[in-house]
C-alpha cells in the first residue's frame, strides 16, 4: 500500500507568506501559487497556505497526474510559523521544517547536529 501524498527531501516546499481563506479549493489556491507566487504549480512542489489565526493549514501538491489537497485542523493551539522576509511572498522550508509545524515543534530552539546525508530520504 503506498502513501496518498510523500513528503520527501525531493520536492521543495513553499509557505506563503499571507493568511489565507480556508474555503478556497483546488483552482483558487492554484491561482495564487501561479499569479502570486509565479511558480509552476504542476511541477510537484508542495505550497503551504495557513489562515490568519493559524488553526488551518492546507498544502497542495501536484503528483502522479492529480492535485492533493492536504487539509490540518488544530483542535487546540496553533501552527508556529517561521520568521519572513517581509518583501518576500513565500518562503521556502524543508521537509523536516514542514513535520515541525504540523507535530507544534517549536522552530526557534532546534539545532541540527552533523550527520550522514544519503541522496535520498524520505520523511
Amino acid at each position: 500500500m503506498s502513501a496518498l501524498l510523500t513528503l520527501t527531501d525531493q520536492r521543495s516546499y513553499h509557505l506563503y507568506r499571507k493568511e489565507t481563506d480556508m474555503r478556497k479549493g483546488f483552482n483558487q489556491l492554484s491561482g495564487i501559487v501561479v499569479n502570486e507566487l509565479g511558480r509552476q504549480v504542476l511541477q510537484g512542489d508542495a505550497f503551504i497556505f495557513i489562515n490568519k489565526p493559524r488553526t488551518h493549514l492546507k498544502l497542495l501538491v501536484f503528483e502522479q497526474g492529480g492535485f492533493t489537497i492536504f487539509y490540518r485542523r488544530l483542535e487546540k493551539g496553533a501552527f508556529e510559523v517561521p520568521a519572513f522576509d517581509l518583501d518576500a511572498k513565500s518562503m521556502k522550508i524543508t521537509c523536516d521544517q514542514l513535520h515541525f509545524i504540523l507535530k507544534g515543534i517549536s522552530l526557534k530552539d532546534i539545532k541540527y547536529r552533523k550527520r550522514y546525508q544519503h541522496n535520498y530520504t524520505v520523511c
